[in-house]
Order: C-alpha cells, then sequence, then structure tokens
C-alpha cells in the first residue's frame, strides 16, 4: 500500500500546490483503489498541498455504497457510515466526497482526483458551462482527456451527488464503452478520472489548460471545435497511441 499512498500524496501536492489555483485551503480530495473493497482518500479538512499519510483514510466501499440505495439516509446516517466505513477506526474521518470517489473507483476507475479550479469554476459558474463538454479545441485535448467529457448540473455535495453520478456514469458507459476522463461539475469543479494517480494529475492539468484556451477564445470571439471526424483521426492515430502509451509508463513499440 505504501507505493499506492506515495503516488497518492504526490499528486495532492501538486493539485494542491497555490501556484496552479486548482485548490486552495481544504478544498478538493483525491483517492486511489486499494482492491475491489477497499480504496484511500483523502481526509476531510485537510489540505492537499499539505497532506501526509496520515491523511489518507483506508475505507471499505460496503458502508459508503449501501448508503446510495438507502431511501431514508440522513445527514446523520452518512457521517455515521463514513466512520464506519474506516478500516482503522482511529483514523481520521473521511472525506464527504468518499461517497463520490467510492462510486467512481467501484466503475473502473484506479484513482480520481477531485479539484476547484479557478479556470474551470469561471466557466461552470457561468451560462457557457456546456461548452466544456461540446468539443475539442486542440489535439493534446483528445490524447489526454478523451473524445468526450461529462457535464453534470449543480447536485448538493455528498450522497445526493454521489447517487447524480453513479447513473450518469453508467449512462455515459453503457453509450461509449468506457469511463470518461473528466467531469465538470457545475458550480462545483472538475473530476478527474483515472487509472493512476499520475494520469488524474495529466487530467488535471489538460482539463485546466483546456479551460483557460476556451476562455480565451470567448473573450475574443467564439470558439473554434475540432470536426468530429478529426477528433475520431487524433483518437485513433497510432502515434497518438505510443504517446499515451509513454505518459503512462507502459511498454510501446
Amino acid at each position: 500500500m505504501s507505493s499506492i499512498a506515495d503516488a497518492l500524496l504526490d499528486l495532492a501536492h501538486a493539485v494542491g500546490a497555490p501556484a496552479r489555483e486548482l485548490a486552495i485551503l481544504g478544498e478538493g480530495n483525491v483517492s486511489a483503489i486499494l482492491d475491489d473493497e477497499r480504496m484511500l482518500v483523502k481526509a476531510t479538512g485537510s489540505s492537499l498541498a499539505a497532506a501526509t499519510v496520515d491523511d489518507l483514510v483506508e475505507c471499505r466501499f460496503g458502508p459508503i455504497l449501501d448508503l446510495l440505495d438507502d431511501a431514508d439516509a440522513t445527514d446523520a446516517r452518512v457521517g455515521e457510515a463514513l466512520l464506519a466505513a474506516r478500516v482503522d477506526h482511529a483514523a481520521k474521518r473521511p472525506s464527504v466526497e468518499a461517497m463520490l470517489h467510492a462510486v467512481v473507483l467501484t466503475s473502473g476507475a484506479g484513482a480520481a482526483c477531485h479539484t476547484h479550479p479557478v479556470s474551470a469554476n469561471g466557466l461552470l459558474c457561468s451560462d457557457r458551462a456546456g461548452l466544456l463538454a461540446a468539443g475539442a479545441l486542440f489535439p493534446d485535448q483528445v490524447v489526454v482527456l478523451g473524445t468526450e467529457a461529462l457535464l453534470v448540473p449543480y447536485v448538493d455535495p455528498g450522497l445526493a451527488l454521489a447517487r447524480r453520478m453513479r447513473d450518469d456514469l453508467r449512462a455515459f458507459s453503457d453509450r461509449r464503452g468506457a469511463l470518461p476522463k473528466v467531469a465538470y461539475l457545475r458550480n462545483h469543479g472538475i473530476f478527474a478520472i483515472g487509472a493512476s494517480p499520475a494520469e488524474c494529475l495529466r487530467i488535471t492539468e489538460m482539463a485546466d489548460k483546456f479551460a483557460r484556451i476556451l476562455t480565451a477564445a470567448l473573450a475574443v470571439g467564439e470558439p473554434v471545435f475540432l470536426p468530429d471526424d478529426q477528433v475520431q483521426r487524433i483518437d485513433g492515430r497510432d502515434d497518438e497511441h505510443i504517446r499515451r502509451a509513454i505518459l503512462d509508463g507502459a511498454p510501446h513499440s
């Protein structure tokens, strides 16, 4: 588990760096799957930038996921379940977004990263939020973020958001055959969905770049998205598959 914890802390420190404007104070959280039954997730209120191994809480999925089908779950019940999910009952309290992380990790992801980028939230808090999921503006966006993003309406963070995300991820996966790389949460932030903490960092960085470029395009006119056939061409090119393999540290030929 130490290697996973180390990789998760590297991710936390990277996205929590103040100069990046991705998260401040106790904002944001990160997670990684340990096995079919457990995950590591950041404790509530902990700073990403200053997180230590004590700020990573090992939790069981079961007690958390059971809440999603409990129609009578209250805020108090949510709090009890989050505490009960801890493997070590002396560990810190998991973030309320642990429910969202549990949904994403049990949907097929290896890691997840939730941040509140100034760049993306400027758009997510506007009437142009839909443009973040409207298409691709440049090739590297396709390479890192895939051909389609998920846009989620504002939902109360915690149980309600976890339920909505579960439904939206299922619908997306049924339609596309894979999870989205990034989910944009209106009036809230972004959720990077990757195979590893390192991929989640790349996704977060590229989503931040995309949001900045989109904002710049809107400042001078209307964004011109790449045609769908070109997006598919980029996504399927052999050299782009090699680039993805290199980024993932996987063998390639």
